[in-house]
């Protein structure tokens, strides 16, 4: 196989941004790792990309090295750690964005994003894994209704900076409409708009609570579940972890298993 230099987008946020090198005078491939969250939370996430990378027979510091950054949840800076990766090796920077492979993870649309043509043709040199997290919020709040039936308004957790935020809003009120049920939005992009957005969902008596898929709200599941369970408020989240750190419930794709077939196709 051709030496070849990697990153990884796993974030809607950053899936505009396709750049990659290469560099033939490298002693091992590099693969660099982009993610918009923090590495805390994801970190068997991260064990996962690595078992996927290992069925290609790649393993991490023995033939293949991995150059990882993470945007921390402020996406603007993104930009700047993939110029950063770009840096590593300027000579291909030229080339890179239409000859190297790209492999994204993405919870936003691909397709809506412009990021590839289609599903199964996606075209160019970019290709990965959808995990379907933003079509999935209209299914969360019907099962979270089913269980709680008598809940209204139900509250909706939103990050404005998501990119598929606005679709996530439109499939969710006409859910709603559906289900004749009222709903309170709350937005949040940043920790500190946290406490506000609990007090409003209590002030307005919701009777429940619908977490919007965002890689900012992966990466502070344990703080949104203790704020959750302290006010008192069921809640449904996007992944199984949000329910292992302790929420009521979750609905969605297997997060572990994109990675891994996100690492199956790097390798």
């Amino acid at each position: 196989m051709r030496r070849r230099e990697f990153i990884k987008l796993l974030s809607g946020a950053a899936a505009a941004s396709p750049l990659t090198v290469r560099a033939q005078q490298q002693p091992m491939p590099v693969v660099g790792f982009l993610n918009a969250a923090s590495p805390g939370p994801l970190r068997q996430q991260v064990a996962a990309f690595r078992e996927g990378l290992k069925e290609s027979d790649y393993v991490e510091g023995r033939n293949v090295a991995v150059e990882y950054r993470w945007a921390e949840g402020q996406y603007d800076r993104l930009p700047a750690l993939v110029a950063d990766l770009v840096r590593q090796q300027v000579s291909a920077a030229k080339a890179a964005t239409t000859t190297i492979p790209i492999v994204f993870s993405l919870g936003a649309d691909p397709v809506g994003l412009g990021v590839v043509a289609s599903l199964n043709r996606p075209g160019g040199n970019i290709t990965g894994v959808y995990q379907f997290t933003s079509g999935l919020e209209a299914k969360r709040l019907g099962l979270l209704h089913e269980m709680i039936p008598k809940a209204t308004p139900i509250a909706v957790l939103v990050n404005p900076n998501f990119a598929d935020a606005e679709n996530q809003l439109r499939d969710v009120e006409e859910a709603a409409a559906r289900l004749e049920v009222q709903l309170v939005i709350v937005r949040a992009n940043a920790e500190s708009d946290f406490d506000a957005a609990f007090s409003t969902l209590v002030r307005q008596r919701a009777g429940a609570l619908l977490v919007c898929s965002s890689p900012f709200f992966n990466g502070r599941r344990e703080q949104l579940v203790v704020l959750a369970a302290r006010h008192a408020v069921p809640a449904i989240f996007e992944w199984r972890d949000f329910a292992a750190a302790g929420g009521l419930m979750s609905y969605g794709t297997s997060l572990a298993d994109a990675y891994r077939q996100v690492g199956v196709y790097a390798g």
